[in-house]
């Protein structure tokens, strides 16, 4: 609509669905129009240039723009036609043109500038962008100069039911409870559309259910789940699958839809009471298990799950609720039965229970259906144990003098078999217990008796352990303490506390204290010790001291005289008599040493005589000084001659072989066997050093018949020997000779003998400085010379035969 009151193109609206609306009020918006007065609609502006200036003080438009509608998702080839702009001042002559800017402007919109149609480029989205703001402006095409102000108009996007329902929360998850009634609500499912709500029916939302009949229904308009069958079971089915449609358009044909999933579970509710598998259990218990152990479980079943399967388990009845216990385990489902007393199979070998299990989690609604509970028997059998001897006390006391003669019966122990067999039980005492042994145990009778003397100064107690032993079956045995308490006897004399030794000083007066004695006992009477203090009888007339008992178990030494001299007497010995107030009474004398010193004035010794406290009258120092010079002298020369044999019977050791470690006899001289005895005298065998050579009788040499196979000692002629010397005697004469060598070491040593026979068949027999090792010799020619190498034959044969040793 122009200035003027014209109608103009631009006033069009120019979309399709709406044109023969707006031709039917276009009389009506033009009547109206023609009433307004002229002074409402604004001049037109055809004054020229000349009035720029009042134009730009006070704007007056050229046209009114209205908005324009377009429908969204155009899908034609040719660019969409939105609207045409017109002004007043446009003569058709080409002079003005016409701008678009604003939102899309170019990219979205497109004016034809000598025109003014405006047309869509692009596919229209009112999900996306539901309207753009553009604006319009008609300027001179020579001068580019604005002929009128700037305007704005508004392109709508008119919606078309293009987008479906959509569930966004899908798919969803939800519970009920079972048994609930019809018309429980579940849950509520929502859909959106995307399309306008405002705009005709296409966000207009029903909801239906296409899968989840007869179980549960959904409400069309608000979309809430409700259960539409009742007493429904979790224990028969618990999970369901519920499919949703939510349709545009009302629901109308034609309308777009959106389905969703919503996976329904029943949750449990107590509606089942619990039921024991068995009426009856067995059950057995050895009679050795200890309180506390479990004799076995029992299960009272629920079809409920969770706290409404929690079970309590109680023993209402039978003759085992006093010595049996029940307790439910942690996951509150089992009863657990325990040993709430000892056992014992002699005296009860069985015991019922019975039990009931209730459920701890109840619902007042399902009362009706009965009491949740039920009750079961368990019989529960005691296994027999072959059980240890069973004492008839678990501790003995017994309190014996220590005077007890060796006999005496301490205590009669008694144990027993408990078992039904009543084995024969043997005593015996454990040695640890009385490493010393003090005391026996008969074995059959089990009397504890002393076998030796006691003293309860030196154990005042005796923990003695009894053991106890089946016969038939050793490994059961069984252990009692005994405590022996040695009670006291008078029989240990009271004794001066220590050994008195004191001074008097020679300036003593008389009646003047020199020394203060004690006594210890070490009996312990009830009372406490008291003891009594005397002179001896032979000291009663002591001119020199004299004893006063305080009556509170110390006594007094005082002197009796003074004019005291060292000269005259040194040390004077007084003998004290002590004795003990039990009975019977115990005595004894100790002799007190009191020694004459030199003192200051104030009582301190200056000097003593120790002469005369520790040698005799008649002993003077320098025959004490001659004695010990004699003893010194007779020590130095017995140690000179213990120097000198060492030195001479030290080349039998300090050889090279002196650390050989093994027992070894190396002989200078070594017999020629059966041979050397026959061929001739044998007193050759001796040392040569060694004999004598008597007159008369000169040695009758024969050349034996055998080589002497010692061939690296010298061999001389000897004269001497009786008839019966042979070789055997000579060993045993150096043998004493070593034996009765004070210097021979205690070690393994090596014997030199400088002497060796000749004419053995059997060469050397030692196998010292031998180049050749045992393997490389035989021995069996050994068994072929005669019952004198028959020793050695069995020897060496034993060695090769890997035989036990002979020695």
């Amino acid at each position: 609509v122009s200035a003027s009151g014209r109608y103009s193109e631009a006033a069009v609206w120019c979309t399709e669905p709406s044109v023969v609306a707006v031709t039917s009020f276009l009389p009506l918006t033009l009547g109206i129009l023609t009433l307004l007065p002229h002074s409402l609609l604004g001049k037109a502006v055809d004054e020229g240039n000349s009035r720029n200036s009042e134009l730009l003080q006070r704007v007056k438009r050229g046209w009114v723009w209205n908005q324009f509608f377009v429908l969204e998702e155009y899908t034609g080839l040719e660019p969409l036609y939105i609207g045409k702009l017109h002004s007043d001042m446009d003569k058709g002559d080409g002079s003005i043109k016409y701008i678009l800017t604003g939102e899309g402007a170019g990219s979205t919109f497109t004016i034809d500038d000598g025109t003014g149609d405006i047309h869509a480029i692009q596919r229209l989205d009112r999900e996306v962008k539901s309207q753009y703001v553009l604006r319009a402006q008609a300027r001179n095409r020579l001068t580019d100069r604005p002929l009128e102000p700037e305007s704005e108009f508004i392109v709508k996007i008119q919606d078309i039911n293009d987008n479906e329902p959509k569930f966004l929360d899908g798919p969803y998850q939800a519970s009920v409870p079972e048994m609930s009634k019809i018309g429980t609500s579940v849950i509520q499912v929502t859909a959106t559309d995307a399309d306008d709500p405002t705009y005709g029916n296409s966000a207009r939302v029903v909801y239906s259910i296409l899968e989840g009949q007869p179980y549960f229904s959904v409400d069309a308009k608000t979309g809430v789940v409700r259960v539409s069958l009742a007493d429904m079971d979790r224990e028969t089915r618990e999970n369901y699958t519920v499919v949703i449609q939510a349709k545009d358009m009302g629901g109308q044909l034609g309308g777009l839809a959106g389905t969703t999933t919503v996976n329904i579970t029943l949750s449990d509710v107590n509606d089942n009471p619990p039921m024991f598998d068995q009426r009856l259990y067995q059950m057995s218990v050895p009679e050795s298990a200890p309180v506390g152990s479990v004799v076995g479980r029992i299960w009272a079943r629920d079809r409920d799950i969770g706290v409404n399967a929690e079970m309590k388990y109680s023993i209402i009845d039978g003759d085992g609720r006093d010595t049996f216990d029940i307790s439910t385990d942690p996951t509150n489902l089992f009863g657990i039965i325990t040993v709430k007393k000892p056992l014992n199979f002699e005296s009860k070998p069985s015991y019922t229970l019975k039990v009931e299990g209730t459920n701890t989690h109840l619902d007042p609604s399902f009362r009706h259906r009965g009491n949740f509970k039920d009750v079961t028997i368990v019989h529960v059998s005691v296994e027999d144990v072959d059980e240890p001897p069973l004492f008839d006390q678990p501790a003995y006391y017994v309190e014996l003098p220590e005077d007890a003669e060796i006999g005496t019966v301490v205590k009669m122990v008694s144990a027993r078999d408990p078992d039904s067999a009543n084995n024969t039980v043997r005593y015996s005492i454990e040695r640890s217990s009385d490493p010393e042994k003090f005391f026996y145990i008969e074995i059959t009778s089990g009397s504890l008796m002393t076998v030796r003397l006691l003293d309860r100064e030196e154990i005042g107690w005796h923990n003695i352990t009894v053991l106890a032993m089946e016969m038939n079956n050793p490994t059961q045995i069984s252990s009692v303490t005994v405590a022996v308490k040695v009670l006291d006897v008078n029989d240990n004399p009271p004794s001066l506390a220590h050994y008195m030794d004191t001074y008097v000083c020679e300036n003593a007066k008389a009646g003047q204290l020199i020394q203060t004695v004690t006594a210890v006992d070490p009996d312990d009477p009830l009372g406490g010790q008291h003891f009594y203090y005397s002179l001896a009888p032979e000291a009663a007339n002591n001119p020199n001291f004299t004893l006063r008992d305080n009556q509170d178990n110390t006594a007094w030494i005082l002197t009796r005289r003074g004019g005291w001299s060292q000269q005259d007497q040194t040390v004077f010995y007084l003998p004290v008599f002590v004795s003990d107030g039990e009975q019977p009474v115990q005595t004894s004398t100790s002799t007190l040493t009191v020694r004459l010193c030199s003192c200051d004035h104030e009582g301190n010794v200056m000097t003593c005589n120790a002469e005369a406290y520790s040698l005799p009258a008649s002993l003077s120092k320098g025959a004490l000084i001659a004695i010990l010079a004699c003893i010194f002298v007779l020590l130095v020369m017995i140690l000179l001659m213990l120097s000198l044999r060492s030195h001479r019977k030290k080349p039998y050791l300090c050889d090279e072989e002196e650390n050989v470690h093994e027992n070894i006899v190396r002989y200078d001289d070594e017999g020629g066997g059966e041979e050397d005895t026959e061929a001739f005298d044998i007193a050759a065998m001796w040392n040569p050093r060694e004999v004598h050579h008597p007159l008369g009788k000169v040695r009758k040499d024969m050349l034996p018949e055998i080589e002497s196979l010692s061939r690296y000692v010298p061999q001389v002629c000897v004269v001497g020997g009786g008839g019966d010397s042979n070789v055997h005697g000579y060993v045993l004469a150096k043998l004493l000779e070593a034996d009765m060598d004070p210097c021979a070491p205690p070690y393994d040593s090596l014997q030199t003998y400088a002497y060796e026979g000749e004419g053995s068949v059997a060469e050397s027999l030692s196998s010292l400085q031998s180049g050749a090792s045992n393997t490389d010799h035989e021995y069996d020619y050994l068994n072929d010379w005669g019952p004198r190498f028959k020793k050695l034959a069995e020897m060496y044969g034993v060695l090769e035969t890997n035989s036990p040793p002979m020695w």
